[in-house]
């Protein structure tokens, strides 16, 4: 049976820390390696991994330089064929390791399998499904963005590609999963294997322009990878349009509508019938900015 190894990167995350913990840790597949990566938290996370540390295979609490660099720690350490990370305030649904495994074993070549998701609040109650389709390098090149607890990796593909770059912030999992699409195949399950939790704390919400910026520098560093170079300029338009329509979608969720319907108009000029798939935020962005106050609200619940 193969080996599955978890990473759990931590930092004052104490409020969910134990429920992440623990949906690891009820999976059904056996063969399971888990480590955990704080980065010297204050908030008594320490005290809640110690609770678990029989059931652990390496846990640290010390400095880190950030998620990338608490994630390759612990990469470095795992042992497994198959490895992903799941953040410290995120979950793992029932049964989500045993389907991975599955995954790999109907597609042997496969470097990456990925299932579908919901989101959760702060509390745990549903908001909604992440649904997401066959997506291969073609889409992500697009900023079609995968939900990264979902995501599984084999760790020989993990490796060829060279594991997270410390540089990235946001959209790290996204520039790795490139990197492995340049190189094997990927392949999606049309079932939820994890639950996101979004909160105002969470990246998406607190620092939401960063992704904007950190897509446009993967957009550059696709223009000096010459493997990339057919499909960039056979696909540069509907490229160009999902990075503007990633900006335009995390600018709404970190309440910027305004900005975000100058980067919607961006991608409607490059591609409309691909940036219109946004139609619904681009909406409540309008909503937002004439005072339709219910409109924009439930957008912002639904998020």
């Amino acid at each position: 049976m193969p080996l599955v190894s978890i990473i759990t990167p931590s930092y004052n995350q104490a409020r969910y820390l134990e429920q992440t913990i623990q949906s690891v840790l009820v999976q059904d597949f056996p063969s399971l390696e888990y480590i955990v990566v704080d980065g010297a938290s204050t908030d008594g996370s320490q005290q809640i991994i110690e609770k678990f540390a029989d059931r652990l295979a390496w846990w640290v609490s010390e400095p880190d330089q950030g998620q990338a660099d608490a994630i390759n720690n612990g990469l470095r350490r795992a042992t497994g064929e198959f490895v992903a990370w799941l953040n410290s305030d995120d979950l793992y649904l029932p049964g989500a390791l045993t389907a991975a495994v599955q995954a790999f074993e109907a597609n042997p070549a496969a470097g990456m399998v990925f299932g579908d998701a919901i989101t959760i609040d702060e509390k745990g109650a549903d908001l909604n499904p992440l649904v997401f389709g066959d997506w291969g390098l073609r889409e992500l090149m697009r900023f079609r963005i995968i939900c990264q607890p979902a995501v599984f990796m084999r760790r020989l593909a993990l490796e060829q590609a060279g594991g997270l770059d410390p540089s990235y912030h946001f959209l790290l999992d996204h520039h790795l999963w490139i990197r492995i699409a340049q190189r094997a195949p990927v392949r999606h399950v049309a079932a939820s294997w994890a639950a996101a939790r979004h909160h105002l704390a969470a990246k998406n919400v607190s620092q939401a322009a960063g992704f904007g910026q950190e897509a446009f520098r993967i957009l550059r560093w696709m223009e000096d990878q010459p493997d990339l170079q057919q499909p960039l300029q056979a696909d540069r338009r509907r490229i160009e349009a999902g990075a503007y329509r990633l900006n335009a979608r995390y600018l709404l969720d970190g309440g910027q509508p305004a900005a975000s319907l100058r980067s919607y108009l961006q991608a409607l000029w490059r591609s409309p019938r691909f940036a219109l798939q946004h139609w619904r935020r681009m909406l409540y962005a309008i909503a937002s900015l004439v005072g339709a106050g219910s409109m924009a609200d439930r957008y912002l619940h639904r998020r």
